[in-house]
């Protein structure tokens, strides 16, 4: 048996592992890379392996870095079925028709390439097979390869809507694939599963394998702060956020601290300028069984858990035109997360030099982002060919990230004194990758391999 990595090896997007059996090739997610303009032109890359060997591709969940490229994949031949939980694969074909708007734009504007077309992103969707957490499924194979099944199962790793962390059971061992692993205490979301004992390899993320979030503040409390500090500022509060999972919380919590608690001014103008994470929202509303109890309770008492006083969804281009002419304070929560795309890069251009403005940025930018750029201190970055002075207030805190922590990890991998037999690591970058790796071997007293995107590794 052997485990390659064709992504998130030593860095945190792309993420794509394959897993050769002696009669099955199996991918797990199909990402794109996101970051710089460099890193973004490897999803032009044709893939290593060839697209029509797979067997099946396996997801752990829909955030770009980790279905960007299944139109790619099917593009180039591959047929087989794509397994999902009913939530990812929903929320998978809005984000690949959103990352298809904004290519087709790029492409009108500045000649990048198209790498592929809505045609290909129908093909994807017509390949997804959704399995519910916990059910065992057996990948389609050959009629005379019955005695060496390979069984799969999605347990809820509590990071975004419908992730899944997945078990792989074949020729006797057991392995796991993490995908990303969620925070603890996210709102809506259930804690993530604990780890099947007995478990023979890990493949694990480590985004935040070198860090810990300030476990001290609570989230309603920290954005309830941010909030009223930005208004006493008396600017504009832009929020760049991922359209799944962050900007529901943000809304859950907004809903909270308005409406039920009363904690935050009634007269805020909160305006939610994503399509994308707009469509999201009502994938959650369709599948209201994976939420966490709290969020339950709330639906069963009459509350509507997305919708409060003050709240415009802006659906259209010319909707979103209208909020600069809105007049007082507002607040603004646009995609994308990362500031490398989306309508928060048209708000970041008239509000970032403001000093009575404010960004608060809420999880991980990757490398050559705006995101990060501003995140790292930048006086002046580039938006649209235009320089713009970077004098508004920075909020960030990690305790919004849908990420686990290094704490989190640990604990996780720990298992109540059941780890791994062996682990290897991934979707990190350097730092985090070595924090983890020194960890996990002196702490646990388990084999911790940083992945190695040029190595195909025997198990």
């Amino acid at each position: 048996m052997k485990l390659s990595f064709y992504g998130a090896a030593g860095e945190v997007t792309g993420s794509c592992s394959l897993l050769e059996t002696s009669s099955k090739k199996i991918l797990v997610d199909c990402g794109a890379f996101q970051g710089g303009e460099y890193v973004e032109e490897r999803n032009a890359d044709p893939f290593v392996f060839d697209s029509k060997e797979l067997t099946a591709v396996i997801l752990t969940h829909a955030h770009l870095d980790h279905v960007g490229r299944l139109p790619e994949l099917v593009k180039s031949g591959f047929s087989g079925f794509i397994y999902a939980t009913p939530p990812t694969a929903d929320l998978a074909r809005l984000i690949l028709e959103d990352a298809f708007e904004i290519m087709s734009y790029n492409n009108r504007k500045f000649h990048t390439p198209l790498l592929y077309s809505q045609e290909d992103i129908a093909r994807v969707v017509g390949r997804f097979r959704t399995v519910g957490y916990y059910e065992d499924f057996t990948l389609s194979a050959p009629a005379d390869d019955k005695k060496n099944p390979v069984t799969v199962k999605f347990y809820d790793a509590g990071h975004i809507f419908g992730s899944a962390f997945v078990e792989v059971r074949v020729d006797g061992k057991k392995i796991i694939f993490s995908g990303d692993v969620g925070n603890v205490n996210t709102p809506i979301l259930r804690d993530t599963d604990a780890l099947p004992e007995d478990v023979d390899v890990l493949i694990c993320e480590s985004t935040y394998g070198d860090r810990l979030h300030d476990t001290k503040q609570n989230r309603e409390e920290a954005i309830k702060q941010i909030i009223l500090s930005a208004v006493r500022r008396g600017g504009a509060l832009l929020i760049p956020s991922f359209s799944v999972e962050r900007t529901q919380e943000l809304l859950y919590t907004l809903n909270n601290l308005i409406d039920r608690k009363k904690e935050l001014p009634g007269d805020l103008q909160i305006y939610l300028d994503s399509p994308l994470a707009i469509n999201a929202t009502e994938v959650y509303e369709r599948y209201s069984e994976y939420f966490d109890q709290e969020a339950k309770q709330y639906i069963f008492s009459g509350d509507d858990l997305f919708k409060f006083t003050g709240l415009h969804v802006c659906r259209t281009r010319e909707e979103s035109k209208k909020i600069n002419n809105t007049p007082g304070q507002k607040i603004i929560i646009a995609g994308a997360g990362m500031m490398n795309g989306g309508r928060i890069l048209h708000h970041a251009l008239r509000h970032l030099s403001d000093e009575r403005a404010t960004l608060f940025i809420t999880g991980y930018q990757a490398p050559g982002t705006l995101g990060r750029r501003i995140l790292e201190g930048a006086s002046m970055v580039n938006i649209f060919g235009e320089e713009i002075r970077v004098h508004c207030h920075l909020d960030f805190t990690g305790v919004l990230s849908a990420h686990a922590d290094k704490a989190k990890l640990m604990q996780w991998i720990k298992n109540n004194g059941h780890p791994p037999k062996q682990i290897y690591l991934n979707h990190g970058e350097p730092a985090a990758l070595s924090a983890l790796q020194k960890s996990v071997s002196e702490v646990l007293n388990v084999p911790a391999v940083i992945a190695d995107p040029e190595k195909v590794t025997e198990l």
